[in-house]
């Protein structure tokens, strides 16, 4: 993992090998637009450092995912590899209002 330890990856890495998204880089704008969390706090950062154990909220697709990180990745690989990243905890049963995202950037 070059410029990164072992312990820890940039959350827009991970969230793209994770297959969260198709682009890295829709990825990173996802973060730095304040609709990540976490451990539950707010982060605006792509280069966050995020670790095993660490919980991510993510708003996807008109749903909210909270997943638990149980691997670091080492590549962007498949589908089935991708999911062996996390491990969802909780999704709402009912989908955020379309657009409406504010809440989600409160801290």
């Amino acid at each position: 993992m070059s410029g990164e330890d072992q312990a820890w990856q940039r959350l827009d890495k991970w969230l793209w090998c994770a297959r969260f998204m198709k682009q890295r880089s829709d990825c990173a704008r996802l973060v730095a637009e304040g609709f990540l969390r976490i451990n539950r706090q707010a982060t605006e950062k792509p280069h966050a450092r995020l670790r095993v154990g660490d919980i991510v909220t993510l708003p996807l697709r008109g749903d909210v995912l909270v997943v638990e990180v149980v691997a670091l990745a080492t590549r962007r690989g498949p589908a089935p590899e991708a999911q062996t990243l996390y491990r969802q905890i909780a999704s709402p049963e009912r989908p955020c209002a379309a657009g409406d995202m504010t809440a989600y950037r409160e801290g």
